[in-house]
């Protein structure tokens, strides 16, 4: 009887200390939490990497159907986006959303003061950690032409020669200096030319207005890779400046009037304004 007792004393023991085990196990098990569409269309930068038309056929990326759609995409968690050609032209930014579903993603295209330039949903075909395929229907009125753009997870680090910074916000010319930094009234023949509200919008054109909201000029820009210039072109001349100050509230570039005589500039101040661009 004494044998029979200490088999079934071990023998529970075994049961509980096997219990135990399966117990320790089960809490060092490592949980994986499931991503949501949104946050992995914003865990990495996309670069547009291919196209296929409705019968799978391959379609060039310079392609006028498809080349609207290329480039390096960049979606914040801050529900923000900012689209650069392949060339590392900023070619547009704005709001993003994917529904719950991650069926449909939506970009509302921004203009500097906020206005909505353009809304497009387009149908998810994929959006996983390493692809985002989406399809577009370019015409409204026959949903049977459609194209797959396709995009890969990449490193390619987003520009950061201010392009976006430019492009964020209308601009008021606030003050100006001369090169001894004394200030200069901005009626001033030597600087009044230069002062306004400035709209400098992700697609690559501008529009500077004077102080009373009259259209002064229009073209496009641009900012040198090293964020060092700003260019702007219209229908009549090229200007090159030097920007001495690019930040989310000042943009200050410096002008020299006369190129034979360099020791003569004035500083151009702006800064950030809510002013609407005038239609």
């Amino acid at each position: 009887m004494n044998t029979l007792k200490k088999l079934s004393y071990l023998l529970a023991a075994a049961f509980l200390s096997a219990s135990f085990v399966a117990c320790s196990d089960h809490d060092d098990e490592i949980t994986v939490e499931q991503q949501t569409p949104s946050q992995v269309l914003s865990s990495t930068p996309w670069e547009t990497t291919g196209a296929k038309d409705k019968n799978g056929n391959n379609v060039a990326l310079t392609d006028a159907s498809v080349a609207g759609y290329v480039g390096f995409a960049y979606f914040r968690t801050n529900g923000n986006f900012a689209i650069y050609n392949l060339n590392d032209v900023l070619r547009s930014m704005g709001t993003w959303s994917v529904d719950a579903q991650g069926k449909t993603r939506t970009i509302a295209s921004l203009n500097p003061d906020g206005t909505t330039i353009f809304t497009r949903d387009v149908e998810i075909l994929v959006l996983n950690k390493n692809e985002f395929t989406y399809r577009i229907r370019p015409n409204a009125n026959d949903q049977t032409i459609y194209y797959d753009i396709i995009h890969t997870r990449t490193s390619h680090a987003e520009p950061s020669n201010g392009q976006l910074t430019l492009a964020s916000t209308p601009w008021e010319t606030t003050g100006a200096k001369d090169k001894d930094g004394n200030n200069v009234a901005l009626d001033n023949n030597s600087v009044a030319g230069y002062v306004g509200y400035s709209y400098f919008k992700a697609n690559g054109t501008f529009k500077i207005f004077g102080l009373n909201d009259v259209l002064r000029s229009e073209g496009t820009w641009s900012i040198s890779p090293d964020g060092k210039k700003r260019t702007i072109t219209t229908a009549t001349f090229t200007r090159v400046v030097d920007i001495l100050e690019l930040n989310e509230t000042t943009f200050t570039y410096r002008i020299t009037p006369d190129a034979s005589n360099p020791a003569v500039f004035y500083d151009i101040i702006h800064t950030k304004v809510n002013h609407k661009e005038p239609q």
